[in-house]
């Protein structure tokens, strides 16, 4: 919406007035300096203030003259009763507004065609204040999130508010996650792309983690919880493509990258999805998703991942001809961990950890498999490094990747977990409950995806918490 420059201008001169008198009373009565801090704060509440006002006149003539009738939901008929008092708390805080109300069919429900227009229900907060909500709820934990919105909102809102919101944006999106897994598994969807001229990226990447949350079981009415708290896996998994580092942007450790490598690149356009389940289960996720980014359709997929058994039998049952790379860091760090069990001696262990790398960062799989072997017979994690270099080999052709300009680096999903899980979920002393947590994660994974508005613009659409 535009604004007039010359309405804006009359009404801030009023504003202004408005202030300035309340300004010079309190000058008048205390003998405390005003700072500049003094009249932001004081201007924003008063600002508030006319919002709450300006939005309750807004909402009470929002309806116009009543008329005697209305059709009900139910096939029946609604009759005009009286204007009908409701209060809501909006990003200015409480508002009460006054609209027609109707009721007096059989079915026995009421309705307020304002509160339809605009999706009110009385009690509950508004859509704009459940976006801001949710965000402080995804970033801090929610008494954070309290303190924190309050300083900004210049009123107070309950812990349990904010963790309803936020939850309840989870739950959109993990709707949104069953109606593009639904439609992955309808033929004439997945044929209905194919006609779709749109542009594919040349090359799109996929990537999958995992992370632990603690979850805190809850007891039935009446009855013991029936086991202690656990740690469960939250599943990570990403869409994204990528693009080379401008040498102007790359950080010093980036520049020390592209030395070693000749080429640095970053993930971009990413799209994140989550969940607490089995793995087949969240197979279908993971292929549900992909189809809403068309990974079966792009001309080159790459999955770059770490070693777990349960992702490469993910991405071999849903995506058998991408190029699957396991991470070099984490292969590199298994040899550092062999080199560690192996060689007491500082100098021992580099001795053989730097060719033994070599032959990994060459692709000389076999040579790194023999290393291993020989020590073997010391350590077990010598023994565990020579299967899962074994099993790997065709996931380890570094020398390859470079000269194709691959990622050879899973860091993009490692990210994730870190901002999904850790950064929001494992704050000291933070425990959940499984659909909380999961619901929070979607929420927070949805932020991190750039679908913060479509996610917010659905739940806009639904009944809000109260």
């Amino acid at each position: 919406m535009e604004y007039a420059p010359e309405a804006i201008a009359e009404l801030a001169q009023e504003v202004t007035q408005v202030f300035k008198a309340a300004l010079e009373q309190r000058l008048a009565s205390s003998l405390t300096a005003v700072t500049i801090a003094d009249v932001e704060k004081e201007m924003r509440e008063l600002l508030r203030q006319m919002g709450a006002q300006a939005l309750s006149q807004f909402l009470s003539l929002g309806a116009g003259t009543p008329v005697a009738e209305l059709p009900c939901a139910c096939g029946g008929t609604l009759h005009y009763q009286r204007q009908r008092e409701a209060t809501v708390t909006s990003v200015f805080g409480r508002v009460t507004y006054e609209r027609a109300y109707y009721a007096g069919c059989q079915c026995g429900k009421g309705r307020a065609p304002v509160d339809d227009q605009y999706g009110l229900v009385p009690g509950a907060v508004t859509a704009g204040l459940a976006a801001l909500l949710g965000l402080g709820g995804i970033e801090l934990s929610f008494g954070e999130s309290r303190d924190w919105l309050s300083a900004f909102l210049l009123f107070e809102v309950s812990e349990n508010t904010i963790r309803s919101e936020t939850q309840a944006l989870g739950v959109v999106q993990e709707e949104r996650e069953a109606k593009v897994c639904q439609q992955s598994q309808d033929l004439d969807y997945l044929q209905a792309r194919l006609r779709e001229k749109t542009s594919l990226p040349a090359r799109l990447y996929g990537s999958l983690d995992a992370a632990k949350v603690r979850i805190e079981p809850r007891a039935k009415e009446g009855k013991k919880p029936e086991n202690t708290e656990a740690w469960r896996d939250m599943k990570v998994g990403c869409w994204y493509e990528a693009e080379p580092v401008p040498s102007k942007q790359r950080s010093t450790r980036q520049r020390d990258k592209f030395k070693r490598e000749q080429a640095v690149f970053r993930a971009k356009n990413m799209r994140y999805y989550c969940d607490i389940q089995e793995a087949d289960k969240f197979g279908q996720l993971m292929w549900g998703t992909g189809c809403a980014v068309k990974a079966d359709l792009v001309p080159e997929l790459v999955f770059v991942c770490d070693g777990a058994v349960w992702i490469w039998n993910l991405v071999k049952l849903h995506y058998p001809h991408a190029i699957q790379i396991v991470d070099w860091y984490h292969a590199v760090d298994r040899l550092k961990c062999v080199a560690q069990a192996a060689f007491p001696a500082a100098s021992d262990r580099t001795s053989w950890l730097e060719p033994v790398t070599d032959d990994l960062w060459a692709g000389r799989v076999t040579s790194v498999v023999q290393a291993c072997e020989l020590l073997a017979s010391r350590c077990e994690e010598a023994r565990q490094a020579v299967t899962y270099f074994t099993n790997n080999a065709a996931r380890m052709k570094y020398d390859q990747y470079r000269k194709a300009g691959y990622l050879i680096g899973s860091g993009t999903v490692e990210s994730g977990c870190k901002q999904i899980v850790t950064q929001r979920l494992k704050k000291p002393g933070a425990q959940w409950e499984v659909d909380g947590a999961v619901q929070t994660a979607k929420a927070r994974a949805a932020w991190l995806s750039g679908e913060w508005d479509a996610v917010c613009a659905q739940r806009a659409a639904l009944p809000l918490a109260v």
